[in-house]
């Protein structure tokens, strides 16, 4: 397939349509030499694009990045110093750019809400978490309720640690509700909808005292950690939908 042809695949089921508000330039925002000839053999997979993740797209010798950050938003930026540099990597090693930011949010096959909403085992999801009139997150129920030990094993199989933990609510954490990244201002969509327990990527410094004082629980699971889930669950898709070679490149930043 070649850049073109791929661009409308993942346009047929992430819906960038549906995010006309997104800040995030969505789809191809570099292309490659030959967009409507080339046959693209392997896709890379990453958070963010940056310098560190384009140079190791090269070495793996990818032929496109798929990012859920990428490098074009809504104002026009001059290419010079690092904005420049970051570009130059794609253009010299003719690597395609695609980046997905809230269809990949809200993509119930293959988004990080919905995604992490799975994870945990939630059930009876709904769509969740109105921004600028898109709804990005998604809400549900534990089947039992669950502490907030229990969740925070299902949320990071692998012993990762959050961000932060804010304890405030029901020990029995029975409905939860989930944005990932920086969504930590929605906490008050969350209290307002009487939910047990809200998880996001980061919070800032007056969301303690708002949860504090309205008794719910919210996990803070780290802006990258959260938003690694979408493009893994993208990786999975192409492999098995289209047969084309992937790659996920794991670039963690802490925070």
């Amino acid at each position: 397939m070649t850049l073109h042809e791929i661009d409308a695949w993942f346009r047929s089921f992430l819906r960038m349509g549906d995010y006309a508000q997104d800040p995030s330039q969505n789809g191809i925002q570099i292309q490659n030499a030959e967009p409507d000839t080339k046959q693209i053999q392997k896709i890379a997979f990453a958070v963010d694009a940056c310098e560190e993740t384009v140079s190791r797209a090269a070495r793996l010798k990818a032929d496109m990045l798929f990012v859920h950050h990428g490098l074009f938003w809504s104002r026009e930026q001059v290419i010079t110093g690092t904005h420049y540099r970051r570009i130059r990597a794609f253009i010299e090693a003719d690597i395609a750019l695609y980046a997905c930011h809230l269809p990949l949010d809200a993509n119930e096959e293959v988004g990080n809400n919905y995604g992490l909403a799975r994870r945990l085992g939630l059930q009876k999801l709904e769509r969740f978490g109105l921004w600028k009139g898109m709804t990005i997150g998604v809400k549900g129920e534990f089947p039992e309720a669950a502490d907030l030990n229990e969740v925070l094993r299902r949320l990071f199989p692998h012993g990762e640690k959050p961000l932060s933990v804010l304890p405030f609510g029901k020990k029995t954490i029975k409905t939860a509700a989930v944005i990932s990244g920086g969504a930590g201002g929605d906490v008050s969509q969350a209290i307002e909808q009487k939910i047990d327990l809200f998880i996001t990527g980061e919070i800032g410094h007056e969301q303690y005292h708002e949860a504090l004082e309205n008794g719910i629980n919210l996990i803070a699971g780290g802006h990258y950690q959260t938003e690694t889930v979408g493009v893994a669950l993208a990786t999975e898709k192409v492999k098995r939908d289209l047969g084309i070679e992937t790659v996920f490149i794991d670039v963690p930043t802490g925070l």
